[in-house]
């Protein structure tokens, strides 16, 4: 097999291949690599209960560990921000990867709770790198008629890692014990990186028109952040996001309890059934959310938009009626239901949110709205009805998450309308 250019079989368009494949092969490394995002992050709850009785630790204890990688996540993801509008992406992305890999691996290592909250927080710290990076490299591959399938595809992996953490990091620690379920998945990082490092990083804005990419050259640095706020559109995605992230964070974590105070219903049953619920809604949803959009934006300019105030306007009520629902047979279809029409809009909302703001801020853009729909959304979210339910009860309490939905949805509603009116 010849080693130089040139031969029909080589070696070289093997490990080189054409140009316009790179877009599609880098798009499956990021994919990949955003589906261990995932697992490494929920690794952790498949995992507490060994951990509570080894470390002997408390309830209060387990639930400040993923506090802590919270807190790594979003904290961060500012300075990662203003990074990866500068600097070349590939390099912070591979460190990324390195970093959460070598915190998992080393959580698998921790003895007590100190040790273990700062190896969390390592993990998030490392996440927020790839979180805030990834998807504005993504969006220099792909033209504007692609990118929002091309932003479903690497978003569908959310759901997908995070079953896979609950699923394999269970499995692991049943046969292996916890430790082993850290070590494996923090070790499963070093291909990654190692296979984007071998990617090509294109150029800031290479898929843009010629005016609209080199309308800002130069990245604003901290001032991008400022510059945000100047954009009544991104600031409404934003805001909007951060009330769909609110109801999110609380369905994750009151849902299964949910289902076991009010409904009788075995709590493994629960976390079963809404694990399974959240895979299967959250990865067909997410795709079809792209591709139908996609399509209908090819006739309104504003389709994006449309997407996320409709879809979420629905769940609404949908949300409204899993929780208000006396028969527990039609709360269940009515929480699939409401998972599947909120995650229609995981891909529209972050296409816009790159396209509303310069190419050069687009790292800039991700961070900011990492960080307010965290800090904002669900952060927040489980608390509050936790407080809430002390004082009215959980199956009111968890009303206060379809409310949240109505926010969300005459804020998007409102962008949708402004650029329908503008287009």
């Amino acid at each position: 097999m010849a080693l130089k250019p040139g031969g029909r079989f080589s070696l070289w368009r093997a490990l080189h291949p054409s140009k316009s494949r790179w877009p599609v092969l880098t798009l499956v490394t990021l994919t990949a690599i955003n589906l261990f995002n995932y697992l490494d992050r929920q690794v952790l709850s498949a995992v507490l209960t060994p951990i509570k009785n080894e470390l002997h630790l408390t309830d209060g204890e387990l639930g400040w560990l993923a506090t802590a990688f919270m807190l790594g996540y979003f904290l961060t993801s500012p300075l990662f921000g203003y990074l990866g509008d500068r600097f070349p992406r590939r390099w912070l992305i591979a460190a990324g990867v390195a970093v959460w890999s070598l915190g998992t691996v080393l959580s698998g290592t921790a003895h007590g709770f100190w040790s273990l909250v700062m190896f969390r927080a390592l993990v998030g710290l490392g996440e927020a790198s790839y979180g805030t990076i990834s998807p504005g490299w993504i969006a220099d591959l792909f033209p504007p008629a692609r990118r929002n399938n091309a932003l479903s595809i690497f978003y569908a992996a959310i759901p997908v890692g995070s079953a896979l953490g609950y699923v394999v990091g269970g499995a692991i620690a049943a046969h292996h014990g916890w430790r082993s379920a850290f070590w494996l998945a923090g070790l499963a990082g070093v291909p990654l990186v190692l296979g984007m490092l071998l990617l090509r990083e294109p150029v800031r804005g290479a898929n843009e028109a010629p005016v609209a990419a080199g309308a800002e050259e130069q990245p604003q640095g901290w001032r991008n952040y400022l510059e945000l706020l100047r954009r009544p559109r991104y600031v409404l995605l934003v805001l909007g996001y951060v009330g769909q992230t609110f109801t999110l964070g609380g369905f994750a974590i009151w849902a299964p309890t949910f289902l076991y105070r009010v409904h009788g219903m075995d709590l493994e049953r629960a976390a079963w059934f809404f694990g399974l619920s959240l895979v299967a809604t959250g990865l067909t949803a997410t795709l079809l959310g792209g591709w139908l959009s996609t399509l209908w934006r090819k006739r309104n300019p504003a389709a994006y938009a449309w997407m996320l105030g409709l879809s979420t306007l629905a769940g609404a009520p949908v949300a409204f009626a899993a929780f208000a629902l006396p028969d527990p047979e039609l709360a269940r279809i009515m929480m699939i239901a409401a998972m599947f029409l909120l995650f229609l809009s995981t891909g529209p909302v972050n296409t816009l949110i790159l396209e509303t703001v310069p190419v050069t801020a687009r790292a800039s853009a991700m961070a900011a709205s990492i960080f307010c729909i965290h800090l904002l959304g669900d952060l927040p979210s489980p608390l509050l009805v936790g407080m809430l339910s002390d004082s009215v009860g959980l199956a009111k309490a968890v009303l206060l998450l379809p409310a949240a939905l109505v926010g969300a949805a005459a804020v998007w509603l409102w962008l949708a309308w402004q650029m329908q009116r503008k287009s």
